[in-house]
């Protein structure tokens, strides 16, 4: 019997993705490629893995069988990766999506902080909102999410992030009625994309403060958010890091109208199973890193 790293690992995604096309799509290998390790596999074990329909490909009794081993053979693999292969020589590929507030703060530092332990870390990065984040996560065609969390999945691993405040801003010649009520009734306010959770809290407070008759300017991204604001076309509570430059040039200025909204909270976010140390150790740069921007306050 010969039973191979690649095929496990094969067979553990087309048991997760419920057929050969679409474990194909995560794994980067042609079709054919798939479907020859798991008909190599199952001539190895002598025993049939799956159930093939027109609807997908389900785990027979040998198959649920095999999927625990499976686990804990990769499993073994990422321990013998950790405590004896010299990461150095390897070559590593991690997909990281992130919430644009990271972008716009600490995500260069931990590109930079990831290949100074991973030489060889070859890192596509997407861009999205959280919603979009967490559901490609949850497709695994994410390895890593930093997003606004944590994700409410038993599959998911969370690691706690250091909040993000918010601040109230206009553009520096604004001129701002004294009434708070005055003040948002008469100014849009310039904030994140309607299927944000940001977005919908700001609105229910803003609602419940002053009433229904506040205009929004919505955007799924946030630089473009602080450039209608020094434009003067609105108001906004975005994340201090975001605002830095604007007020260093004298653009925009800080506003106090009473209350901010709570601050953003994020996680860096992964599957937890299979285990993978590159993942666990991701996830713990991804919060140094917050650590050591928020300690020094930019």
């Amino acid at each position: 019997m010969q039973v191979n790293f690649d095929q496990l690992s094969t067979f553990l995604s087309v048991a997760r993705h419920g057929g050969i096309r679409r474990a194909s799509e995560k794994i980067h290998i042609s079709q054919p490629a798939v479907t020859a390790r798991i008909r190599n596999l199952e001539k190895a074990l002598n025993v049939q893995l799956f159930d093939r329909s027109s609807t997908g490909m389900t785990l027979t009794k040998r198959g649920e069988a095999l999927l625990k081993y499976a686990e804990q053979y990769l499993q073994l693999g990422e321990l013998i990766q950790r405590d004896v292969v010299d990461t150095a020589g390897l070559d590593l590929r991690m997909r990281v999506g992130v919430s644009e507030t990271i972008v716009q703060s600490w995500l260069p530092q931990f590109v930079s902080n990831l290949r100074r332990v991973y030489e060889n870390l070859e890192i596509e990065i997407s861009v999205d909102i959280s919603l979009n984040l967490r559901e490609a996560l949850l497709e695994r065609s994410l390895d890593l999410a930093i997003l606004m969390g944590p994700v409410s999945e038993y599959s998911v691993d969370n690691v706690a992030l250091p909040q993000f405040p918010l601040c109230w801003y206009c553009a520096a010649d604004a001129t701002l009625p004294e009434s708070s009520q005055h003040l948002f009734l008469q100014n849009p306010v310039v904030t994140f994309a309607r299927n944000t959770r940001p977005y919908r809290e700001l609105k229910n407070e803003l609602f419940n403060r002053y009433g229904t008759g506040i205009s929004f300017f919505t955007s799924s991204s946030l630089s473009a958010c602080i450039r209608m604001v020094a434009a003067g076309l609105g108001i906004a509570a975005l994340p201090q890091d975001l605002a830095t430059t604007y007020l260093n040039d004298g653009s925009v200025r800080e506003f106090d109208p009473g209350w901010t909204p709570a601050p953003l909270t994020f996680t860096a976010s992964y599957i937890g199973e299979p285990h993978s140390f590159l993942l666990e150790n991701a996830a713990e740069i991804a919060m140094q890193t917050a650590r050591q921007h928020s300690a020094r306050g930019t």
